[in-house]
């Protein structure tokens, strides 16, 4: 077997900051060994409705994009009738990074794959918020876009700031793969994109934007807002190669750790950074560019205080900034 120098050279140059695959889960049910008061594993487990784990979240091979090597098993988000959180009006599935790692400064990438398939499609109907920060300063949208013309949208799109950068048809059992670059220090966002087991590469940006991020406010998974007349159906969005890292991109839909075929169809190892138990910070991170939204605009169904919030400002005219506990406030 023979091994890619090239690979190396781009392996050694990244570090991945904290790592989200799923490798170390025997089910869904060890996300409930997360609570505020026992704070373990790499995720924060609490947007989800009022029925168990299994309901929302469940974990298997079959979940994973094929092509990523360095994840055993993926994950299936699904919105039903009792998911909504907090008696709130929308319907919530997600996952936050539990994490002290330096994800929120300097230069860094957050990876992760999309699918979804024919059986319980995402409506095109609703807007979907997906893979989003608090801000909204960069995220995954689906079907119809709130305010938008027409009353539904079979595109998947990238939004930077709330406004439109990329899309493609979002077709069934296609696997979407996606990294954000984020340059928080130059208040930047690139979009890498590819499908199936094709490299990632440079698709759009790089656009400015407001990269305010206190590091526990990315969301894996999806937020949907309700639309006057459309009933609630079964979703389910499925997820791959979850992780953040700094240096350098890793193209490889493989991800660190993972095989990929060489073209003489030979296998090639992408050399692992870092276990995937431990997530390894940057050396000298460059500390984080703090951009408070000014007063009146912070958009209705964006975070608008708790405990760990650092953001500032108040609610557009006609929403109002509620306590849902005291971790988290937002405009509705």
């Amino acid at each position: 077997m023979r091994f890619s120098p090239v690979l190396f050279a781009a392996a050694a140059r990244a570090a991945i900051l904290w790592d989200g695959r799923f490798n170390d889960f025997t089910s869904s049910s060890d996300l409930n060994t997360w609570s505020w008061s026992n704070q373990v594993g790499p995720y924060q487990y609490y947007i989800h409705g009022s029925g168990s784990v299994s309901k929302y979240v469940n974990l298997s091979p079959d979940y994973k994009n094929p092509a990523d090597g360095g994840s055993k098993q993926g994950a299936k988000f699904t919105l039903d009738s009792t998911a909504f959180w907090n008696g709130q009006n929308m319907r919530r599935t997600e996952l936050i990074p539990q994490t002290k790692a330096a994800i929120a400064s300097g230069k860094v990438f957050y990876h992760f794959s999309i699918m979804r398939k024919g059986t319980n499609a995402p409506s095109i109907y609703r807007e979907h918020q997906i893979c989003f920060f608090e801000s909204h300063f960069t995220e995954l949208k689906s079907g119809w876009i709130s305010g938008a013309s027409g009353n539904s949208d079979t595109r998947l799109q990238w939004f930077v700031g709330g406004k439109s950068q990329w899309s493609t048809e979002w077709t069934a059992d296609v696997w979407h793969n996606v990294a954000y670059e984020i340059d928080f220090s130059g208040q930047k966002v690139t979009f890498h994109h590819s499908t199936g087991s094709d490299p990632l590469v440079k698709t759009a940006g790089p656009v400015s934007a407001s990269t305010s991020s206190n590091g526990q406010d990315w969301h894996l998974g999806v937020l949907e807002l309700p639309v006057s007349g459309r009933a609630d159906t079964n979703e389910d969005f499925y997820f791959s190669g979850t992780y953040i890292e700094s240096g350098s991109l890793t193209t490889s839909v493989a991800g660190p750790g993972g095989v990929v075929s060489s073209p003489s169809g030979m296998t090639t190892s992408v050399k692992p950074v870092t276990s995937t138990k431990v997530a390894v910070a940057s050396p000298a991170p460059e500390p984080p560019v703090e951009v408070p939204a000014p007063a009146g605009t912070l958009a209705k169904y964006e975070q608008c205080g708790g405990a760990s919030w650092t953001g500032s400002g108040a609610c557009v005219e006609g929403a109002t900034c509620v306590v849902t506990n005291e971790f988290y406030s937002q405009c509705l």
